[in-house]
């Protein structure tokens, strides 16, 4: 039951965090809060909890409500030019809850550091492919376009969010919410 709990608090973070939302006028990609909610999840959470509590902000959305970055929802947006971004997440906290499980497995301590680069892997790189895939596809952008409209402009302050989220992670892991 904690386990839920604590899944439900992230993906709600993850909705809040969603309506910080700058439009971009280069790209239909907007720069979002969302992303640090994510990576969070994939930090406190383990990988099917953190990948669940991403699924379940994405249902959310899916379903009506408006959850996502704007205050936008439905199956339009996952399948539009930023769904990727969106599915991403998901994946992208799985894969960086696998990595710290792992790490912490062969004994390496939960620093800052870690986090960071679990989050830079799962909630930048893992977002970012399948993100960019599906600007590329939704837009028919080439994909060298799409990299330079989708990830290059975002990717200095997604890997600030990334070490930001490294730090409050290891923080809060401390506290074993």
């Amino acid at each position: 039951m904690k386990l839920l709990a604590r899944g439900a608090m992230l993906g709600a973070v993850t909705v809040v965090l969603a309506h910080i939302s700058f439009p971009v006028p280069f790209s239909p990609v907007p720069i979002t809060g969302q992303s640090f909610g994510a990576m969070l999840a994939g930090l406190l959470l383990s990988p099917r909890a953190a990948a669940g509590s991403q699924l379940a902000y994405l249902v959310a959305g899916a379903v009506g409500l408006p959850v996502y970055a704007g205050g936008r929802a439905g199956l339009a947006v996952l399948l539009g030019p930023t769904g990727g971004y969106i599915w991403g997440m998901a994946a992208g906290a799985y894969v960086s809850s696998s990595i710290v499980r792992m790490c912490i497995s062969r004994g390496t301590r939960f620093s800052w550091k870690l986090a960071a680069a679990a989050s830079a892997i799962g909630g930048v790189a893992v977002v970012y492919v399948l993100g960019v895939i599906q600007l590329s596809l939704a837009t028919q952008l080439p994909l060298m376009r799409a990299i330079a409209v989708g990830a290059l402009p975002y990717l200095p302050g997604d890997l600030l969010k990334a070490a930001l989220a490294g730090a409050v992670g290891s923080r809060l892991a401390s506290y074993r919410l």
